[in-house]
């Protein structure tokens, strides 16, 4: 059996183990398996699109769930979506983005139209003399926002310890920079560690933290790699992995550096991605999965429509295309039949299997806002999946492939594969008849030099290898 090395169509296709083409298919640490469906966990629509979410925890590890729109900054509690807009309505631009920022019992929001928002355990209500920025970060008792109203390149930090004071003052160490070093603006700021790294398109800075008057000493690491958008970015196990404009990168706090095995699909993902919506790409850390998961536009679209998944420790890729307004780490309630988004029996409650982290409380379950305004979690049973292999055989001769197995750790409800053949690696495919799986096989017959199996499966589903039993044709 060849082992399966995930999706990598810019790999020779005749690699043993490597998927030309998948749907629905992701890497887990034995192999490939179905991505799992977007189901609802029972929270009502927001009033518009979300343009931003987060789940905060405060000192006491109290949790809050958030999600802005273009007018409103809403808080779940668990029935409903509480309006937590301050006295007026915001007014936010086509493509600008909510951000939430857990800051001591506190929580600051910030949006580019805007000053600064804080909540306390209700309404948001304006810093006063905080800037307007795109970014915010917290560390050390500081609070950062970067790519402010004053100056795409500037950054500016709170007082010590008080996320409401932000005047310049070498005794409180509020204080304000730029990072003119590179072209353009801010595109991303994360927190690393003790240190904070903020990006444009074609650069990285880390900021460190020096004591007044300086406050924050920025160094420049990179003037050749940036990050494309505010989102485009995830803090992982292994560090920061961002989408550049030419690559997705890791910046571990040495150098960024291309991500291990890009090489498997770099240049299909950026000819797949749309070059003029590259900015609204959402990178998302699924850390119970070790998954980074990379929406885009599409070509074809303006919005968020397509999805590759990387494993960070087998350094493997997959596809799971999804339409989605925002991404957010969900945090599950304590449920019981007896209340709790509604369910009273075994039928009324969300398509979830009863093994999902999705029934432990406090547990992190990764989800999404789909195009319904509606937070769904990544926690459903797959309807549907494929992929493809690569191609087995070789110039030599032609052979007769009788069928091919596949080695799964579990089972899908259904599959069947379908058979192509080609004379030579670059021509054209010709397809072949298709089989469902019977006795641990997938009944083949076809004859061609090369061989590929598109493998069609519904429900979930895990998978290690494949082989296809092939003989010189004419010969038994």
């Amino acid at each position: 059996m060849i082992p399966l090395i995930g999706f990598a169509p810019d790999l020779d296709p005749a690699t043993p183990g490597v998927l030309t083409d998948c749907t629905m298919t992701i890497p887990y640490e034995s192999g490939m398996r179905s991505a799992p469906a977007a189901v609802s966990p029972g929270v009502s629509a927001l009033a518009a699109a979300c343009i931003g979410s987060a789940i905060t925890n405060n000192l006491s590890d109290s949790r809050r769930f958030f999600a802005g729109t273009a007018t409103k900054i809403y808080e779940w509690d668990g029935t409903t979506w509480n309006d937590r807009s301050r006295g007026a309505s915001y007014s936010a631009g086509s493509d600008d983005r909510w951000v939430f920022v857990p800051y001591g019992n506190s929580v600051l929001a910030a949006s580019p139209t805007c000053v600064i928002q804080r909540s306390t355990g209700a309404a948001f209500a304006d810093v006063a003399t905080a800037p307007q920025a795109k970014h915010l970060v917290s560390v050390l008792g500081f609070a950062i926002a970067f790519n402010t109203n004053t100056s795409s390149d500037q950054w500016a930090c709170s007082a010590l310890n008080d996320e409401t004071s932000w005047t310049p003052s070498i005794a409180t160490q509020a204080t304000t920079g730029r990072l003119i070093g590179g072209a353009g603006p801010l595109t991303a700021a994360r927190r690393f560690g003790d240190d904070v790294v903020a990006y444009k398109a074609r650069s990285v800075f880390v900021g460190r933290y020096a004591g007044s008057p300086v406050v924050w000493d920025f160094r420049q690491l990179s003037n050749d790699v940036g990050c494309v958008g505010q989102e485009a970015i995830a803090d992982t196990m292994i560090g920061h992995i961002f989408v550049g404009e030419d690559n997705v990168y890791l910046f571990d706090g040495t150098t960024p550096r291309p991500l291990e095995n890009t090489a498997a699909l770099r240049n299909w993902l950026f000819r797949d991605m749309n070059p003029s919506y590259r900015y609204k790409t959402i990178v998302a850390w699924d850390k119970a999965s070790n998954t980074v998961t990379i929406y885009y536009c599409s070509t074809a679209s303006i919005t968020i429509d397509s999805a590759v998944v990387y494993h960070v420790l087998t350094k493997q890729w997959g596809r799971a295309n999804r339409t989605i307004q925002a991404a957010v780490n969900y945090s599950a309630a304590s449920l019981t039949y007896a209340g709790g988004l509604g369910i009273t029996t075994y039928d009324s409650g969300p398509a979830i299997s009863f093994d999902s982290a999705f029934w432990i409380s406090g547990s992190s379950i990764p989800a999404v806002f789909n195009t319904s305004n509606t937070v769904q979690t990544l926690s459903g049973v797959t309807a549907s999946s494929s992929f493809t292999t690569g191609d087995m055989g070789d110039e030599s001769g032609y052979t007769f492939c009788d069928n091919v197995r596949m080695r799964y750790a579990q089972v899908p409800t259904t599959s069947s594969a379908t058979g192509f053949t080609r004379d030579e690696e670059g021509g054209a495919l010709t397809t072949q008849q298709t089989s469902s799986k019977l006795d641990g096989r997938y009944n083949m017959r076809q004859r061609g030099r090369f061989h590929r199996f598109q493998v069609d499966l519904t429900g979930d589903w895990k998978g290690q290898a494949v082989r296809a039993d092939m003989r010189p044709a004419g010969v038994r």
